[in-house]
């Protein structure tokens, strides 16, 4: 355990606090306007079910990039694996 302003933070919460300021910006992030949303749409394909939406496209991707850091966060608290961005664009059919 490392300390904090003499409080004693657990390995998990250093672990996160990493993984959310060096790979939330790093997952690749697909924008597209939908028609039934009436509205733009960031999607996250590395991190299932991760999307936001917003007015503008850059509504959008300040919304999924908060979206990112709670998919992130809530992964941890369960303990479910968190998968390093790929760092290179996606395959498309």
């Amino acid at each position: 355990m490392q300390r904090d302003n003499g409080k004693a933070k657990p390995v998990r919460q250093l672990i996160l606090k990493y993984q959310l300021e060096n790979w939330m910006h790093k997952y690749e992030t697909i924008i597209h306007w939908s028609n039934e949303d009436n509205a733009f749409v960031a999607e996250v394909p590395e991190l299932p079910g991760c999307m936001a939406h917003g007015n503008t496209q850059e509504a959008a991707l300040a919304n999924v990039k908060e979206a990112v850091a709670l998919w992130i966060e809530t992964a941890q608290e369960f303990g479910d694996p968190i998968p390093e961005p790929k760092g290179r664009r996606l395959q498309f059919a």
